[in-house]
């Protein structure tokens, strides 16, 4: 009697268990068929078919999803209703978290309010990181009116040839104006391109060290500046050099103020993070700070075509104002004045 009772114990824990799955099943399986057709419906582009009430109820229809799929697992139910669970689960969250639309649409998203949502959202970063870079170049200017053997220390010794303390006047407008000069002024202009980008990277890069090291280079960056200044103010030629640089400087030296702040909204967020956790203002800000860095590189692509074109063909230092300083005026007013209304 026992060997014979041994099949029948088990066929009733398999009775029991199907039992078990089929009920589980029928009392919730009319809301995983209402997601399962609002996530296809999705899928295939047909959002105007959801009514109000579908959209509401779905974030409350995935939770119930989550926890159905977890009792499922619990109790070892049915292997097909298990995998059924984990597949409605995987397409729903990329319904409700995910990002799903086109790269024409995010283009016009970014670009159309989200870049200078970013950019303002770090003002106060911006105003330390243009302090440090007003105190560089200032402290450039000063180091080579103090002893102008700085000057050699502070610009590299392949763009010293002319334009060196103690050059003429006519020697340093050569360097400006004219195409006699033509060759090793693209030279020192690809120059100063290639060494703000590296910088614009290097200053966001090392925020990570509590910001510190990008208020250092934003400062080191600006005493070549201040210093090359100060040998073209010395012969009475700060107008033309500043002319000379604002075509494609306004552009770079504006990136790099912004590529700074980012670095150090992410230095402050990690030294910093008030009632948050140090794991979630790092995040927060590193998002914020990737927005400003898109910007920073189109700004960057930007000033390279103009340092390429628009410096070498136009000789008019009025002209030259007006270019850079017009194209700062058209990113500020885009970084902190519009401001259209999210959808």
């Amino acid at each position: 009697m026992t060997e014979a009772a041994l099949p029948s114990s088990g066929e009733q824990a398999i009775a029991a268990a199907v039992l078990r799955s089929d009920r589980f099943r029928l009392e919730r399986e009319g809301d995983w068929q209402r997601l399962d057709a609002m996530v296809t419906a999705m899928e295939k582009g047909r959002l105007k078919r959801l009514s109000d009430a579908d959209v509401m109820a779905l974030p409350v229809l995935y939770r119930n999803l989550l926890s159905s799929l977890s009792i499922a697992r619990e109790s070892s139910l049915d292997a097909g209703l298990i995998a059924y669970l984990e597949s409605l689960t995987l397409r729903a969250y990329f319904i409700v978290y995910g990002t799903r639309t086109t790269f024409g649409a995010w283009c016009r998203s970014f670009f159309g309010g989200g870049l200078g949502r970013a950019v303002r959202s770090i003002w106060l970063d911006l105003l330390i990181a243009l302090t440090a870079m007003i105190a560089g170049a200032v402290l450039g200017f000063c180091l080579v009116d103090a002893d102008t053997q700085w000057y050699f220390r502070l610009v590299p010794a392949q763009f010293s040839d002319v334009r060196v303390p103690g050059a003429s006047r006519e020697a340093l407008m050569g360097t400006l104006f004219g195409k006699s000069e033509s060759e090793g002024l693209a030279v020192f202009a690809a120059y100063l391109f290639s060494n703000n980008a590296q910088v614009a990277i290097l200053a966001f890069a090392l925020g990570f060290a509590f910001g510190v090291p990008t208020l250092l280079m934003l400062v080191y960056n600006m005493v070549g500046l201040g210093a090359l200044l100060w040998v073209f103010a010395s012969r009475g030629l700060t107008v033309e050099f500043v002319g000379w640089l604002s075509i494609h400087g306004t552009t770079e030296l504006l990136a790099i103020l912004l590529a700074g702040g980012a670095g150090l909204h992410i230095g402050r967020a990690l030294g910093f993070p008030g009632p948050r956790s140090h794991l979630a203002a790092l995040g927060e800000a590193g998002r914020r700070a990737a927005q400003v860095m898109v910007g920073v590189i189109v700004m960057l692509i930007c000033a390279g075509l103009l340092e390429g074109f628009a410096r070498q063909l136009i000789q008019s230092t009025g002209t030259r104002y007006g270019i850079g300083y017009g194209i700062l005026t058209f990113w500020l007013v885009y970084f902190f004045l519009f401001q259209p209304r999210r959808a």
